[in-house]
């Protein structure tokens, strides 16, 4: 049987508590270095941070100015007259073209055509006229109409609406179109007996937004 040494027993058991003391100590020094390396971590991130200034501001105003407006085509017609004739139809058609930015209160857009006179629409300046009610308009291929209206522009009984647009939400900006065929209808009254002369006039388009 072989012969037990308590000193080496001894020996053995200090050496083994050697080692375990530096698995401790080596745990420890991990588990420092893993806390440090956290709170380095934490500390990188708070110096990340953003830095921010407080907030300037910019005061915005955009105007949209209101706006009505009309444009012809052409700016004048010729007629070739023939005594005592119902058709004598202008030279050529005329587009207006009515174009809108409105504010919210409005209501309708109107288009007039209308004379400053409805006596002498037309005039050879010696006293012959031609008056309002035998000019006719006939607007985009509707039925010709004489102008014998009172509407918001010009002389009474001389004008012809052309056409009342309602205005909603969905039309505050908007255009429209009146395509105009013109004619002279000399049957009427003294008109048959017109001198020859040349006979000028001016016819007027205008456009209205009510409240």
């Amino acid at each position: 049987m072989r012969e037990l040494n308590p000193w080496r027993n001894g020996e053995a058991q200090r050496e083994e508590r050697k080692i375990k003391r530096g698995h401790n100590e080596t745990g420890r020094l991990i588990r420092v270095v893993a806390v440090m390396l956290g709170m380095a971590c934490v500390a990188s991130m708070a110096s990340a941070q953003a830095l921010n200034s407080g907030a300037q501001t910019i005061a915005l105003n955009a105007n949209l100015t209101e706006s009505l407006t009309v444009a012809l085509s052409a700016s004048a017609v010729n007629f070739t007259l023939a005594a005592g004739s119902a058709t004598n139809a202008g030279s050529t058609n005329i587009t207006a073209t009515t174009t809108w930015a409105l504010k919210a209160s409005r209501t309708a857009v109107a288009v007039d055509a209308y004379f400053a006179s409805a006596a002498a629409a037309l005039t050879d300046g010696a006293g012959d006229n031609i008056p309002s009610s035998a000019f006719f308009i006939a607007d985009n291929g509707g039925a010709s109409t004489a102008l014998i209206n009172t509407v918001a522009f010009g002389a009474a009984n001389a004008g012809l609406q052309l056409a009342n647009v309602p205005i909603t939400a969905a039309n505050r900006s908007g255009t429209r179109a009146d395509v105009m065929a013109f004619n002279i209808n000399l049957t009427g009254g003294t008109l048959p007996q017109l001198p020859a002369a040349t006979y000028t006039g001016t016819l007027n388009i205008q456009a209205q937004a009510t409240p």
